[in-house]
């Protein structure tokens, strides 16, 4: 089943009339306390709701999933765009505990490297990177939890190409009137992540509207920005308490910096001499050995 484009609650409430009485209970869990669900078993899920495991597995596959893990996943994409940062503290009090913090959220995150490396389309990456380089214009959006990731992009790409716009908007009317001429020789580089900001998928229609490229960074082919874009480079998220995890997203980012980079090596090799000049110039940076005379004295 295509989980990825539906609403898993949809699905849910329309099959719920003709659900048998074990997979009812079921299904009224998932719907009432779907953000403990999203993290069970099928053996706890079943203990839960006083139902085998098998019925819980059988559950999965009669909504039209390949089994249970597949279902589970589906509710965990969904969740993380639901889930209010309070839900979100008492999710990740139940699955992390407090002396295991460290371990646990550090492996979390390479866990989500892992991920990232294995789901995201290397034909994508490479599209968007010649769409990157052959831009007019390059716009960069990220709001919320999404903005640093987007200046970091915008901070590499400003040394790299001369026609870097970073959207910043905090309205609609300011939206507008940033990507007022996008056009079709631009590129514009969404970065969005549940739960999913309304402006960057408003930007994103607008730009589709003026045939601009777009490249979307994001979690899921069920986000909201996926029908707009042309390239879809998947980075997985999670939630660290009322915290996003956004160690994969980063990496990514920085694998589209470097192949920018080596693909427009010499004019990059240029515009750092020129910096290092600048730098020492004026002063810009501590000198290691100015440091270690400084302590001497």
């Amino acid at each position: 089943m295509n989980s990825n484009n539906s609403d898993l609650f949809l699905i849910i409430s329309e099959r719920f009339p003709s659900l048998s009485k074990g997979h009812k209970l079921i299904a009224d869990y998932m719907l009432n306390h779907y953000d403990k669900a999203a993290f069970m078993t099928a053996a706890k899920l079943g203990q839960t709701v006083n139902v085998s495991e098998s019925t819980v597995v059988r559950f999965a596959t009669e909504l039209g999933f390949d089994g249970y893990p597949d279902l589970q996943k589906a509710l965990q994409d969904m969740m993380r765009n639901k889930l209010t940062a309070v839900q979100r503290i008492e999710v990740t009090s139940d699955r992390i505990k407090e002396d295991e913090v460290l371990e646990k959220v550090l492996n979390l995150d390479i866990e989500k490297i892992r991920r990232t490396l294995d789901e995201t389309s290397r034909e994508d990456f490479k599209s968007a990177i010649e769409k990157i380089l052959n831009a007019e214009n390059i716009y960069i959006m990220g709001v919320r939890s999404s903005a640093p990731l987007a200046l970091f992009l915008s901070y590499y790409f400003n040394l790299v190409f001369p026609n870097v716009r970073t959207v910043h908007t905090s309205s609609k009317s300011e939206l507008f009137e940033q990507i007022l001429r996008i056009g079709e020789n631009d590129v514009i580089i969404g970065i969005s992540f549940p739960r999913y900001s309304k402006q960057t998928v408003t930007a994103f229609s607008y730009a589709r509207g003026n045939n601009a490229k777009i490249i979307a960074i994001t979690d899921s082919m069920a986000s909201p920005l996926v029908p707009y874009a042309d390239n879809v480079l998947l980075a997985r998220s999670d939630m660290a308490s009322f915290v996003d995890s956004l160690v994969a997203p980063l990496s990514l980012i920085n694998a589209i910096i470097v192949a920018v980079s080596i693909r427009k090596k010499d004019m990059v090799s240029e515009t750092f001499e020129k910096l290092e000049n600048i730098w020492d110039e004026y002063d810009v940076y501590e000198k290691n050995g100015e440091k270690e005379e400084s302590a001497k004295k």
